[in-house]
């Protein structure tokens, strides 16, 4: 399955390395006064300490695969943790990670060859990565505390090209992915925020042998088979399965069978 790169543009590296401490701190913030056997609703049988323990482990593998510059596919995931007996510790122990995955981030050069699940075959690929994968569940853990969940237009604009340029290599951990396949449909996401990311769109096309994003140059003037138009923080939501294409806020239009099926395909 070919790849390209999307409509969107990656952020400047460093910003990804700001953008994680921020995020890990609002999570810890979220889950330091709240109770950890608090049920997560967007990630079923998930508590807030399982999500906590989650991200933190996540941040410490990526930072170890990055010390090591690993260039094939690792055999193991075992690292030490560190994790405290006690889920109550467990939002000071993802705080205690940040110093620790900044300085790997600052230390590493994000065009350092090495092995990636997705498209981009470089370190910057794991900062990108770790970003998201933060971002999506403090809003999570926002939706399991009852607060508001928001992000900047212009970072959800790069979580949605992001995502939407690694998942034709998901079928890894994702294999229903793997049977997506259309004869030449096309399904476009389009941001209707205003300023930054304003009209951005993504446009992706299924093939006999797969699908893949189309680059910007790529993207036709004529209508998509099935179009999908909300705010960039919506559709991000939605990719990621925490909302649905027939909630209010999103504006469809064209062949819903074809987005029930790319929704039933890529949830995971």
């Amino acid at each position: 399955m070919e790849t390209t790169s999307g409509a969107g543009h990656p952020l400047p590296y460093d910003s990804y390395r700001q953008a994680i401490e921020q995020e890990t701190l609002r999570l810890v913030e979220l889950v330091k006064g709240a109770d950890p056997a608090s049920p997560v609703p967007a990630c079923p049988g998930w508590t807030l300490a399982v999500l906590t323990q989650h991200v933190g482990g996540v941040q410490r593998w990526f930072s170890a695969l990055l010390t090591r510059r690993v260039r094939q596919v690792p055999t193991s995931r075992d690292i030490d943790l560190g994790l405290p007996e006690r889920a109550e510790e467990y939002a000071d122990w993802l705080a205690a990670g940040v110093p620790d995955v900044a300085d790997v981030l600052r230390s590493t050069d994000p065009e350092a060859a090495m092995w990636a699940w997705g498209e981009d075959q470089h370190a910057r690929f794991w900062a990108r990565r770790m970003l998201f994968e933060t971002l999506v569940h403090r809003m999570d853990a926002e939706h399991a505390v009852g607060r508001p969940a928001e992000v900047e237009a212009l970072l959800a604009a790069d979580g949605v090209d992001e995502f939407l340029v690694n998942l034709p290599h998901a079928g890894i951990f994702a294999p229903r992915v793997k049977e997506l396949r259309g004869g030449g449909e096309t399904v476009s996401f389009r941001c209707l925020d205003a300023g930054a990311g304003a009209g951005e769109e993504w446009r992706v096309r299924l093939d006999a042998d797969g699908f893949r994003l189309l680059p910007r140059a790529d993207v036709p003037g004529t209508e998509a088979t099935a179009a999908v138009r909300a705010t960039a923080a919506d559709l991000l939501l939605l990719l990621y399965g925490r909302r649905s294409h027939e909630e209010s806020a999103f504006d469809v239009s064209g062949d819903t069978a074809l987005l029930e099926r790319w929704f039933a395909h890529t949830a995971f």
